[in-house]
C-alpha cells in the first residue's frame, strides 16, 4: 500500500488545477480564473511505489469536475501535453503531476480496478479501503491495459485501449449516473452525491 505524507506542496494541488483547468475543453467556467475546492475522490496503488495515483472531484462556481492526475519523480517521456505542473513535496521533492488519463500507470490500475484486482484506497489514509467506491463490471476482463488513444469532449475523456475497449471518464459529474466505477463526492451546496466515475465500452 502506497504510504499517504501529510506534508507541503508548493504550489498545492487546487494552485495547479486553477492554471490549468480553464484550458480543457470540458470546462464550464468562464474567463475569470476558477475557485476551486476540493469536493472528494480516491487513490489507486502503483504495485511498483513510483507513481502516485488520485482520482479527485473539484467544485467551482459551475461544476464538479473529476480529475485524475499521476504523481511523478521524473517526466513522462512523450507526455508533455499532459502536464498539469510540477510542485515541490515536502518529503519527495519536486514532483511532475500528470493528467491521468495519459499516464499509462494510473490507466493500468484503474483497468485493475474495474476488473477486480486492486481496490480503491481512501483519499487521505494510508492502508484503508475507500468503500463509497462501487466497481459494477460483468464483461470481458481487461486485462493488462495499454493506451492507445486519449480523446477529450464536451464532458469527458476517452481513453481508448489497444485491446478495442475504453474507457470513458466523466470530466464533469452528473448525480444519478449509473457507470462501471461510481462515486460520492459533496457538491458545492453540500449535500453528498453519487455519479458514475468511469464507463466501460466495448467494440460491437
Amino acid at each position: 500500500m502506497a504510504e499517504i505524507h501529510h506534508t507541503t506542496l508548493k504550489p498545492t494541488k487546487l494552485e495547479l488545477l486553477t492554471e490549468w483547468l480553464p484550458g480543457r475543453p470540458w470546462y464550464r467556467g468562464g474567463p475569470e480564473a476558477p475557485l476551486l475546492a476540493k469536493a472528494g475522490g480516491f487513490r489507486l496503488d502503483d504495485p511498483e511505489g513510483e507513481v502516485g495515483i488520485e482520482f479527485m472531484v473539484v467544485n467551482d462556481a459551475e461544476a464538479s469536475y473529476l480529475v485524475p492526475m499521476a504523481y511523478r519523480g521524473a517526466p513522462l517521456q512523450g507526455a508533455d501535453e499532459a502536464l498539469i505542473g510540477t510542485t515541490e513535496h515536502g518529503v519527495l521533492g519536486k514532483r511532475w503531476v500528470y493528467d491521468g488519463c495519459h499516464d499509462p500507470v494510473l490507466v493500468a490500475e484503474l483497468a485493475s480496478l474495474i476488473d477486480g484486482r486492486a481496490k480503491a484506497q481512501a483519499q487521505s489514509v494510508s492502508d484503508q479501503e475507500d468503500r463509497d467506491i462501487q466497481v459494477s463490471y460483468e464483461g470481458a476482463p481487461l486485462g493488462a491495459a495499454a493506451i492507445e488513444s486519449v480523446a477529450d469532449s464536451a464532458d469527458a475523456t476517452e481513453v481508448r485501449l489497444t485491446s478495442g475497449a475504453a474507457l470513458r471518464l466523466a470530466r464533469v459529474l452528473a448525480p444519478g449516473e449509473g457507470g462501471q466505477v461510481s462515486g460520492v463526492w459533496q457538491r458545492a451546496d453540500e449535500s453528498a452525491a453519487r455519479a458514475a466515475f468511469v464507463i466501460v465500452q466495448r467494440e460491437a
